[in-house]
């Protein structure tokens, strides 16, 4: 008899201690490495952040959150190599990730087919929702900020002939589609499109052959890297016009880059433009880490904790928190996060408000108009 009590003691004293130590896994997927590393050093950032701060708070049934860092390089094969990872791994029941839409559209169909629900903070392609009822995103689409841009240039900067460069990806040409369609109704001129790809680095006999054109803007929707050669090099060869872009181009890099002072892209977060909620994130983070946020760290906050509330709303079961988050469908029932309130369509989309930033002096500062 004293046997079996003993044992049944040690049974218990084992499972308390499981469920004392339980954890929610969340791998968050981003460039950590390659060339937009420093896109993933927000993810990264605001991902840790979030854990703090849920953890803090012990979480759901005693459960503490744990984030994985997943690097998938904003390349597709790699992207494809992570998901097959994440979905072969024990206990996961929801991805916050990836950051790059070509990454996230190779990644979609290996965690629909394990009916694995995943949030983008980032990724803006316009096809993503369509493609899986599992994959939703705590950010606007291509659409709404290729249209919005060209929206900006009309109705802000009053200007007309416009220079488009964009890199040959999903992101990239989704941005420029959307832009030229918004362009043409409005009766803006497109004076020139080039394409280029990830191994260009001299785009000066480009910019040549529409300099005496006199364009007023030259329009990046693509990555940071590039961005900054195009505005460097249509400098040295005495191009005078407004830099614009899209979120892709929120990089340290072209803080960097004098050259780029004066640059303007939509954002869906600026701190000096942020509500209520979004003070003590931002000032936890300027004191955990010494620089300011940027958007890629204020999404991934919101969607860690999107993820971790679904989690503990509904418990560890893949088509609950689907259903879940699906459930996040109207304003009323929107989650309330730094980034403001989000809440999804049926394809899983969200509207967020887009703002427009500039480079001043080396640091972004909101623009001096906002539309509304």
């Amino acid at each position: 008899m004293r046997k079996i009590l003993y044992s049944s003691i040690i049974i218990i004293f084992f499972l308390a201690c499981n469920l004392l130590y339980a954890e929610i896994i969340i791998p968050v997927v981003s460039p950590f490495t390659g060339q937009l590393a420093t896109f993933g050093e927000g993810v990264k950032n605001g991902a840790i952040l979030a854990e703090e701060d849920i953890n803090k708070s012990i979480g759901a049934n005693g459960e503490k959150v744990k984030i994985i860092l997943e690097d998938d390089m904003c390349e597709p094969k790699e992207a494809a190599n992570v998901a097959t990872k994440i979905v072969n791994m024990k206990d996961i029941q929801i991805v916050v990730g990836h950051l790059c839409s070509s990454a996230t559209l190779a990644a979609l169909p290996i965690y629909k087919n394990v009916k694995l629900p995943a949030i983008s903070p980032a990724s803006t392609n316009i096809n993503i929702g369509k493609l899986s009822e599992y994959y939703f995103r705590n950010v606007y689409k291509d659409d709404f900020q290729g249209s919005f841009l060209a929206r900006y240039i009309d109705e802000a900067l009053k200007m007309k002939n416009i220079l488009i460069f964009y890199e040959n990806n999903d992101y990239s040409i989704g941005l420029k589609n959307a832009f030229e369609s918004e362009a043409k109704n409005r009766g803006l001129k497109i004076i020139g499109k080039e394409s280029y790809t990830t191994d260009d680095q001299d785009f000066k006999p480009l910019l040549s052959k529409y300099r005496a054109k006199k364009p007023e803007v030259i329009f990046i929707p693509a990555y940071a890297p590039h961005a900054s050669l195009i505005i460097s090099q249509s400098k040295e060869l005495g191009i005078k016009a407004v830099f614009l872009g899209a979120d892709g181009l929120d990089d340290k890099i072209l803080l960097q880059n004098p050259d780029a002072d004066g640059l303007m892209i939509t954002t869906p977060f600026i701190p000096d433009k942020a509500g209520e909620l979004a003070s003590k994130f931002i000032s936890d983070y300027r004191a955990k880490f010494k620089i300011e946020p940027n958007w890629f760290a204020a999404n991934t906050y919101d969607a860690v904790m999107i993820a971790f509330q679904a989690i503990k709303t509904v418990g560890k079961d893949r088509e609950k928190i689907r259903a879940y988050l699906a459930g996040i469908d109207s304003p009323e029932k929107a989650f309330k996060g730094v980034t403001g309130i989000t809440y999804f369509d049926k394809n899983g989309d969200c509207l967020k408000s887009a703002f427009i930033k500039k480079i001043k002096s080396g640091k972004w500062v909101g623009a001096d108009i906002q539309l509304k």
